[in-house]
């Protein structure tokens, strides 16, 4: 027996393994043990403490399962004694466990043998689960009480038909338990099983009543957690129930045309509100709520409980991000299994949480699970029968490549590469012979997707996909096809980019003239066609292939693509009434403005749009010179769209191009130059100064710093200085404003680690903000010199505002580098502003930041280098500081190293540039024994160019030395 108990450990190991076939044949065998084996085998690893935790959790989940599918088969053929020693021990177990979670597992066999165990009459057979719920919630053990009140919760009819002849203990029993002021779970856990048994009871008006009063307890723990549990825990069972609102169709998986999802469907419905409930609310709330109901719906016999449970996976990943990460081992392990469900729509739906959760947790979930994925995905993808389920799987991996570093993914490229091959090799006789083309859109995308991550590791496999896939674009003409010719023409310029121009150049030629074919015919395309995105995107990737090889083909695409990049959106005012006959298939979406009035504007070509003018924007970075011509005309249609409200992605890729079309423009010549910097400054400036949305405002400050930096001195007027001033100021103060609302509401009575998280994303966005300030001013400062220090200083009280002691360490970090900006590029004027930032700057060498650290030791580089005789003094102070961070035994870990680097080579420069201030041969040895850099680029240029110079000074004294040693 115990030889067999031992084979039955590695059978439950083998059902968690990540090999499809280890765990099918396990599957196989585990079917194959009669009923009451299953009971012996399972229960004996429940209370095995010494066994895996992962085996007696997946045996408590089996165990469960065999109740609730098979009790009738398996449990009332046992003999009498057999059946008092499961229920013994399985009240023994609990009493055993010390691990909450697999107790909480353990509850649910009690409940659920509890429930079967209530014959028709509504007798219990089971007194003793009477007995121990009633001696364990009065137990001084807090983990019986929570036990108790897990099962009672679970199966709120344990009772049966002495339900009334218990109301006043099961009464007292609730009320003791809300009243528990040490242990907040137990009043959680008890107003939980309160609201579960009078829900099982909503048709007992008499019980209700007697009831009633427990309903301030219910609230009072409702308050004490937070004011909306209360409506999550009624909200979220009814909106997996929507969720399980799905018809049964038996064409469903063979179907090749995916329709757009109904959203006026229940299950939509549902899953869109549990999404949007977790990211509102956040997993701190939402996941201990709907835990629970997600696994009872994964146990489930019936499919579309399995399937709404692996959906509600999907949809909280995001909200619930943090929380799930520390239970991701326990939640993939699980899922994994259901891609082995014998109904196709649950095999899809893991397949759909698979995918999610590779993109919400990415990329540590791809370095922890790679290999179980990769294969059970795969595995997955052979599903011939299932063409849904194949390409559902197909999707997963490719959100699963997407975001997989490339090490982990090159060991399986053999792997994936054959199983891709061999799918797509099918899947082209299907379309031929059948017209069938679904599974063979996502196999194209995989592909794409494995080459992309896979970069020149993907050469090998090149040959053995391209041909095939130049046929489906030479040969795949028909309307219906487009979407798959769309995504073959994005595959074959994603292996391109991957392998690079010398192997793809043996099939450029031909891809070129497939492509200018297509380009052909692009003014015959319908708006909608998805063709259109993917050409302007493979256009941009054969132009990164090829370089200035790609001119020749720049008057082929620049005229579709500056007709996609100005396509102008529909836009309305509409009245209620106009706006109810229009419908959502129309692609409108609106905004309700009030007084029966709402804006309306179709967002059908808003995506192509900004795919087109990030196109724009990659042409002139690849080729400035060839672009050149088109200079004038892009920047017409660029700037209108830094006010493009439509659409974030369009106003970025405006942005974005400001500075590339300055260095396109000036090969024209300095007026052409000036020219275009006219239609531009106004903008963004204009654009700075009114635009909320930080990632766009983000995105213009820093393209404006770009362009002063190519424009140089003289490209702003006195206009624009005194309105950029105005700007500056006022984003500064904002940024202290900000800061201390959010330190009031640190005080609020509602705070906590939610609102915490919230006020740490709002912090960052401040934060990077202010680095666009930096970067402005350090454009300025370079471009200008001191000329513009009258102008700075309206600006000055606000910047040594930045760098006060108490102030957070990415203000002083910020604000001391906009000093070293002034020191760098404004010396020796710089010195009349010593008094506001010097002392500030040398106790900020030994700040407990890194980054703090790290700007002052540049701040004492630019010193000594630029600053000039007045700084000598605080060169020589700071030598000692500098010396003492770099030997600080923590100097050179990962979070020091940046700063350490900084400080050596700031000891250079003062040993280059102010040799007067220290004893050079004394510090020389120890700063040579502190080389090389490896991590600051910047810095090391200037450290090894110091080097040079040192060898070049002292070759010669060495070279004689060297002769009077042969003498």
């Amino acid at each position: 027996m115990a030889t067999e108990q031992q084979q039955f450990y590695l059978l439950l190991g083998n059902l968690l393994s990540p090999d499809n076939n280890t765990r099918k044949q396990a599957e196989e065998t585990y079917e194959n043990i009669p009923g009451p084996s299953k009971i012996t085998f399972l229960l004996q690893a429940i209370r095995n403490a010494a066994a895996a935790e992962e085996v007696r959790q997946m045996a408590a989940v089996l165990l469960r399962r065999l109740l609730s599918s098979s009790f009738e088969e398996v449990y009332p053929s046992l003999p009498a004694e057999v059946q008092n020693a499961i229920k013994s021990e399985l009240l023994l177990v609990i009493q055993l466990e010390t691990q909450s979670s697999m107790r909480k597992k353990i509850c649910d066999i009690v409940a659920e043998l509890a429930r079967n165990l209530i014959d028709d009459d509504g007798n219990n057979q089971w007194p003793e689960a009477l007995k121990f719920l009633f001696d364990s919630v009065s137990s001084q053990d807090v983990g019986l009480r929570e036990a108790a009140l897990h099962i009672f919760w679970n199966f709120p009819g344990i009772f049966g038909n002495q339900q009334q002849h218990y109301l006043e203990v099961i009464k007292r029993m609730l009320v003791q338990c809300m009243q528990e002021q040490d242990h907040p779970m137990i009043r959680t856990l008890s107003a939980r099983a309160a609201a579960a048994f009078v829900l099982a009871n909503e048709h007992n008006v008499p019980l209700l009543k007697h009831f009633s009063d427990l309903l301030p307890g219910i609230l009072q723990k409702t308050k004490e957690t937070i004011n909306i549990h209360v409506l999550i825990i009624f909200s979220v069972p009814q909106m997996l129930t929507m969720m399980v609102d799905l018809e049964d169709d038996e064409d469903w998986s063979n179907a090749d045309e995916l329709e757009d999802d109904d959203f006026d469907s229940n299950a939509v419905a549902g899953e869109s509100a549990l999404d949007r409930m977790a990211c509102g609310l956040g997993g701190k709330i939402v996941l201990p709520m709907i835990k629970e109901h997600i696994m009872q719906m994964l146990q489930n016999p019936n499919w579309k409980y399995r399937h709404a449970g692996l959906m509600a996976l999907s949809a909280i990943g995001e909200g619930c991000h943090r929380q799930m990460e520390g239970i991701l081992n326990e939640i993939v392990n699980f899922v994994l299994l259901f891609l082995q469900d014998p109904h196709p729509r649950v095999r899809y739906a893991a397949c759909n949480a698979i995918g999610q959760m590779a993109t919400d947790f990415a990329p540590g979930f791809q370095k922890k699970f790679h290999e179980k994925v990769i294969a059970s995905l795969l595995q997955t993808m052979e599903d011939q029968a299932n063409p849904r389920v194949q390409a559902h799987a197909a999707a997963a991996l490719i959100n699963f490549t997407e975001d997989c570093p490339k090490s982990l993914l090159v060991p399986y490229l053999d792997n994936l590469v054959n199983h891709l091959h061999s799918i797509m090799v099918v899947k082209l006789q299907e379309l031929i012979q059948k017209g069938t083309k679904l599974v063979l859109e996502q196999v194209v995308t995989s592909i794409a997707s494995v080459a992309d991550t896979a970069e020149e590791k993907f050469v090998p496999y090149y040959d053995l996909f391209m041909p095939s896939l130049k046929h489906i674009v030479e040969n795949a003409v028909q309307k219906e096809l487009r979407l798959l010719r769309g995504k073959t023409i994005e595959c074959i310029s994603l292996i391109g980019l991957a392998v690079g121009k010398e192997k793809f150049m043996q099939d450029a030629s031909d891809v070129m003239q497939l492509l200018l074919k297509t380009q052909t015919d692009f003014n015959d395309l319908e708006d909608d066609d998805p063709q259109i995105s993917y050409m302007i995107s493979a256009w941009a990737r054969m132009c990164k292939i090829l370089g200035k090889e790609f001119q020749q083909y720049l008057p082929v695409v620049m005229g579709p693509l500056l007709k996609t990049a100005s396509i102008k959106p529909e836009v309305a005012l509409l009245d209620t009434q106009d706006m109810e006959n229009m419908s959502d298939d129309d692609g409108w979406e609106f905004v309700n403005l009030g007084d029966q009035q709402s804006f309306g504007i179709k967002t059908a070509g808003l995506e192509e749009k900004a795919t087109a003018c990030q196109m724009l924007v990659c042409y002139a970075k690849e080729l400035k010179e060839g672009f050149a011509d088109y200079t004038e005309q892009v920047v017409k249609l660029m700037v209108p769209l830094l006010k493009f409200y439509f659409h974030d992605g369009v106003r970025v890729a405006a942005a974005e191009s400001m500075p590339l079309l300055l260095e396109c423009a000036r090969v024209r010549g300095p007026e052409y130059l000036t020219q275009m910097w006219h239609f531009m400054c106004d903008a963004l400036i204009k654009g700075i100064g009114t635009e909320p949305d930080s990632d766009v405002l983000s995105e213009i400050m820093h393209s404006f710093a770009k362009c002063i930096e190519v424009m140089g001195d003289g490209c702003l007027n006195n206009e624009h200085f005194e309105e950029l001033g105005g700007i500056m100021k006022s984003k500064l103060e904002e940024h202290f404003k900000n800061q201390e609302l959010r330190q009031v509401k640190r005080q609020d009575e509602d705070y906590d680690e939610q609102v915490e998280e919230s006020l740490q994303d709002e912090d960052d966005n401040d934060v990077y903000i202010l680095t666009k300030v930096s970067d402005i001013l350090h454009s300025i400062f370079s471009s200008y010199k001191e000329k513009v220090l009258p102008w700075f200083e309206q600006l000055l009280p606000l910047i040594v505002n930045l760098i006060c002691p108490h102030r957070p360490w990415p203000d002083r970090q910020w604000g001391l580098c906009i000093f070293d900006d002034v020191v760098e590029h404004c010396s020796p004027s710089s010195f009349k502003y010593v008094e506001y930032f010097l002392r500030p700057l040398l106790q900020s060498i030994c700040d407990n930041s890194p980054e703090v650290r790290q700007a002052a030791a540049y701040g004492i580089g630019v010193m000594s280098q630029f600053g000039g005789e007045n700084y000598r003094s605080f060169c020589t102070e700071a030598l000692p500081l500098l010396v003492g961070v770099i030997q600080a035994p923590d100097s050179k870990t990962k979070e020091n190293i940046n700063a350490t680097e900084n400080c050596i080579s700031a000891v250079g420069k003062i040993m280059k540039f102010r040799p007067d201030c220290i004893n050079v041969e004394e510090v020389l040895p120890h700063w040579l024994s502190w080389l090389p850099l490896h991590e600051d680029k910047e810095e090391a240029v200037h450290t090894f160019n110091f080097l040079c110079d040192l060898i070049e000074r002292y070759k010669q004294i060495l070279y004689s030395s060297q002769m009077e040693y042969k003498n």
